[in-house]
């Protein structure tokens, strides 16, 4: 599959608007839905997946785990489909933040509304459950919340539906922030683990934090199965005890401990939002207590004269006394209910655990507010009253305290160039750091092979992203062969793993056979398996001499000179001036040929006739004794060169 670029159309269907973001497996985006016309999130398998059955399973059943899931905090699945080599999926689209976006913006999160937030989780994940299907990631990241505050589920791609469990023995699923002990260890998961995941993602929305951090995903996951989790207040002292003892209910280590199912989970958080809002608010007491004296003191009423008992009225300076008494006591009543004065602390630049401490010693209380800081985790940066004010005992001072740079996921650039990947880790509030090049037989020169870290880490906003960028093919250098004879130019580079082309050319100072030049030159770093074109010398052509009339030798040696080959034929001649002659040749003087070509010499060899027989006896010559028939012999042979004699070599 190729860079899916704006206006494609994905299996004739769906044309896609933007890039939404990618995750660990799959890329998604906003497309336009042709045939019903509308929007819809199509999320993408990354062709690298897209041969593995494990991950190909897990996406389809994402998508079969969803579909069955119908609910008002369920992102609905409407279709799924194979497509240029990968998969896909089209889902509802939900424009809107990520839960984990809504706690990096706008935490501290008031309790009211987190209690809002995880009871609509909570519903998704009792629909599922009474469906057989455990999510097993639950985490803000993959809750979308809109805004008007609704909140829908989403990636149910690592779902158990009924006794299916496609976890290997001893492996973790999930996202280590969020794992509940029993799958860190690699157990069976139940409804009970996805609510310990959702008393993770409660314990963030009300802290800015989630109960356990570390370097390593490892660690994280240890500290779930040994280390207690602490209560939300230990972080933000604000945060209602009620919710305090239902975080810690869901933090069980043993699930039979933890909410026996979503709906208690539910109900309990329910009584705690009422009896939240029931609260009274602040100085309500203090009034009731007010008014109630001031009703007290209307309701005493004066004594009346009796003249019937011979009663009367007490003198006015009986009232004058009263009054004064009564002056002095709200006086003293006044003056004793004042709190004492103490001076604020200067906490700036403390761990926020130290700051609370210091200014509790001092006799005051404090409130976090937690905010999105360059400077380290919990540093105190600013507190309200400032330092060295002098404030009533027990007032609350309010300190500003970093959340770090806030988190985020590696972005997936992996098939961009160097330009669009910096642009969008930039984009996600990362940075670029180093570029290292290396050879790659898959990926084109110049295109982003992987990141460190990985693509859909978790890190601090601010990281600093490596980028691995493909060099192309490795290639390799090509040995010189100049000089070598053909047979070992060819030998040489095919041994390198080049393929090779040879061509001739005339030289008159390179012998010939010889190689002259080669494209590329040696030493030259090429791919492997490229052709190299090898010119060998040719030597320039040769005039034949004229040999004719020469004794053989000499004409031999005539014909070697001049880098010609001699071919000698030895007939039998009559003519005994002829023996050992060259009687003709072939090509005929003059003629140009290449050098080392062969010539055809004819040299005479003359055979004496064998004597008379005079003892009368008859012989069996031909032609002996019969005048005609030597006569008819000889005309045959036009007196020329009998050819009895053959060839003096196999040319």
């Amino acid at each position: 599959m190729t860079e899916i670029a704006p206006d494609t159309i994905i299996d004739q269907r769906y044309k896609v608007l933007s890039r939404i973001g990618a995750g660990g497996m799959a890329e998604v985006f906003v497309a336009q839905d042709q045939s019903l016309g509308r929007k819809v999130a199509l999320k993408l398998l990354y062709p690298r997946f897209a041969s593995d059955a494990e991950f190909v399973e897990r996406f389809r059943r994402e998508a079969s785990s969803a579909a069955s899931l119908q609910h008002p905090n369920v992102v609905g699945i409407y279709d799924r489909g194979r497509w240029d080599g990968t998969y896909y999926i089209a889902m509802e689209y939900m424009p809107g933040r990520t839960l984990k976006q809504v706690i990096q913006q706008d935490s501290p999160i008031d309790p009211v509304r987190a209690i809002d937030l995880t009871v609509q989780v909570l519903k998704a994940a009792r629909f599922a459950h009474r469906r057989g299907i455990v999510h097993r990631d639950l985490k803000p990241h993959n809750v979308i919340v809109d805004d008007e505050d609704r909140a829908k589920v989403t990636d149910f791609g690592i779902a158990r539906a009924g006794a299916s469990d496609m976890t290997e023995t001893g492996s973790i699923m999930g996202t280590a922030q969020y794992l509940s002990p029993e799958q860190a260890q690699g157990h069976a998961v139940s409804p009970q683990s996805d609510l310990y995941s959702v008393g993770v993602l409660l314990f963030e929305l009300l802290t800015g934090h989630v109960p356990f951090e570390a370097e390593s995903a490892v660690t994280i996951a240890l500290k779930h199965v040994s280390e207690p989790a602490p209560p939300p207040s230990a972080y933000d002292p604000a945060v209602p005890p009620q919710l305090d003892e239902i975080v810690l209910w869901a933090l069980e280590k043993d699930p039979a401990r933890r909410p026996a199912d979503a709906d208690a989970f539910i109900h309990a958080l329910e009584e705690a939002r009422e009896a939240i809002l029931g609260q009274e608010a602040p100085g309500q007491r203090t009034a009731t207590f007010g008014a109630a004296a001031l009703a007290g003191a209307m309701a005493e009423e004066e004594p009346e004269h009796d003249d019937e008992r011979g009663r009367r009225r007490p003198p006015w300076w009986a009232w004058l006394l009263a009054l004064l008494a009564v002056g002095g006591v709200a006086a003293a009543i006044v003056l004793l209910s004042q709190p004492d004065q103490v001076r604020v602390p200067d906490v700036v630049g403390l761990e926020m655990q130290v700051a609370q401490r210091r200014l509790e010693v001092a006799g005051l209380r404090s409130r976090i507010d937690r905010v999105t800081s360059p400077r380290p985790l919990d540093e105190v940066l600013e507190q309200s009253p400032g330092a060295r004010r002098e404030v009533d005992e027990g007032a609350t001072v309010v300190l500003r305290v970093s959340r770090g740079p806030g988190t985020v996921d590696v972005p997936a650039v992996d098939g961009y160039d160097v330009a669009r990947a910096t642009a969008a880790l930039q984009d996600a509030g990362l940075t670029v750091g180093q570029t290292t090049e290396q050879y790659s037989d898959d990926v084109a020169e110049g295109i982003v092979i992987r990141t460190s870290p990985a693509a859909a880490d978790n890190v601090d906003r601010g990281t600093s992203v490596n980028l691995y960028v493909s060099r192309g093919r490795e290639q390799v250098e090509v040995p010189d062969v100049r000089g070598f004879t053909r047979a070992d130019a060819d030998s040489t580079l095919r041994g390198a793993g080049f393929a090779t082309s040879f061509s001739e050319e005339e030289s008159s100072t390179v012998e010939a056979g010889d190689v002259i030049s080669q494209d590329p030159s040696g030493g030259t770093a090429v791919d492997p398996g490229s052709t190299i074109a090898v010119v060998v010398a040719r030597a320039p052509p040769v005039e034949v001499p004229g040999v004719l009339g020469q004794a053989r030798a000499d004409a031999e040696a005539a014909l070697s000179g001049a880098g010609l080959t001699p071919r000698v034929s030895t007939p039998v001649v009559d003519d005994p001036a002829q023996d050992g002659i060259v009687i003709s040749q072939r090509p005929e003087p003059g003629t140009s040929v290449a050098r080392g070509a062969p010539v055809r010499i004819v040299v005479g060899r003359y055979v004496a006739p064998a004597p008379p027989d005079n003892g009368g006896g008859t012989t069996t010559t031909p032609g002996e004794g019969d005048e005609t028939g030597r006569a008819d012999f000889g005309q045959a042979q036009g007196n020329g060169p009998r050819e009895t004699g053959g060839d003096d070599d196999d040319g």
